[in-house]
């Protein structure tokens, strides 16, 4: 099979890895897979080392340049399939008649409504299927005008990495310049308000006074930045968080510590939190969005109430408990080899182009 992969965002997110890991998936099981990508894309830069030709296009007027790439490709015939991976490349490939060279299949991983214009309804109605990557984006999309006979459902998957040595954890921790007795809580995610970060900081203060040597590592930048180092000064825990800004070596981060926290409060799926749960990390976040689609709660993770009371609560219980956070830890893991893993992300999105290419 032969697919034509589309992403014209530059920064690294969650969907450009996802994107990247279904291109490996492809190509290791014999698909061709090409990318049009931004000139500058980090998409791009990751791909072409992996032996994914990526066909690169204007950062000015990026649409335009994508619109004729797309279209001058597809008119060679050689691709089965079209896949687009975010609103940048629907736009264009949809400018590029795209649906009516090759089955348009769309990614969908945000809850969002679609937009409420005859353009905006009208790329969704071109395409073959549209992946929602969740049940709860889904639902989301067919409430705005996604045609429900359209959607499919295809999680996103985080490869299953081997447990973290005991040496990888202590090499990890004297990177970021953490005491190896420290219980180290983190997230992996922008900072920007939807993520909740400001409520990680607000638990602080009471998890210190059982828990004097409690970090919390925040890995990803973004606007509240400043906001949330002032709110640490404020409550008086600016000692205790460490802002480590975007991280390329993210492993490095999972490797230190004993707890992941992910307040976001809307969140299509949540890469970083399948990360964490791959890596055998006791995992919580808001019982909101589709984390209860990810977590059994009490068993492979925990599903908390919106507050900073309920990330106290959690965090004290596994922060007391090592067996119970070993145990919560394994059954995450679990979770994500038998539901969540790259392959079975891989391997789901391959029918859903078989099921459009038998359409046809």
């Amino acid at each position: 099979m032969n697919v034509l992969f589309v992403d014209l965002e530059t920064a690294w997110r969650g969907g450009q890895n996802q994107a990247l890991l279904t291109l490996k998936g492809l190509r290791h099981r014999g698909h061709v897979a090409e990318l049009v990508a931004s000139r500058g894309s980090a998409l791009g830069h990751r791909a072409a080392p992996e032996g994914i030709p990526v066909h690169r296009v204007s950062r000015k007027l990026f649409r335009y340049a994508a619109v004729h790439k797309i279209r001058s490709l597809l008119k060679q015939g050689r691709f089965d399939v079209i896949h687009v991976n975010e609103a940048h490349a629907l736009t264009a490939a949809w400018l590029a008649r795209a649906h009516k060279f090759a089955p348009m299949i769309i990614s969908r991983r945000v809850g969002f409504p679609l937009r409420q214009s005859k353009v905006g309804l009208a790329r969704f109605r071109a395409a073959s299927r549209i992946i929602a990557i969740s049940d709860w984006v889904k639902d989301q999309a067919v409430a705005s005008g996604a045609p429900r006979d359209k959607m499919a459902i295809v999680y996103e998957g985080e490869p299953v990495p081997d447990m973290f040595s005991a040496e990888a954890k202590r090499a990890a921790r004297q990177r970021w310049r953490l005491p190896e007795d420290a219980h180290v809580l983190g997230c992996v995610a922008v900072l920007s308000e939807d993520k909740g970060h400001e409520y990680l900081i607000r638990a602080l203060p009471k998890l210190r006074a059982e828990f004097p040597n409690v970090r919390l590592l925040l890995a990803g930048d973004g606007p509240l930045r400043s906001r949330l180092s002032a709110l640490s000064r404020q409550l008086g825990v600016w000692d205790a968080v460490l802002f480590a800004g975007f991280v390329k070596d993210i492993a490095s981060v999972y490797a230190t510590l004993d707890v992941f926290l992910f307040p976001a409060q809307f969140e299509g799926l949540g890469t970083s939190l399948l990360a964490a749960m791959a890596r055998g990390i006791p995992s919580a976040a808001f019982r909101c969005c589709a984390f209860p689609e990810i977590i059994d709660d009490g068993s492979s993770g925990f599903l908390m109430e919106r507050n900073a009371a309920a990330i106290e609560e959690v965090t004290a219980r596994l922060l007391r408990d090592p067996a119970l956070a070993g145990q919560i830890g394994a059954a995450g893991r679990r979770t994500i080899e038998e539901r969540f893993s790259a392959d079975r992300m891989v391997e789901e999105t391959l029918k859903v182009y078989a099921d459009c290419l038998g359409e046809k």
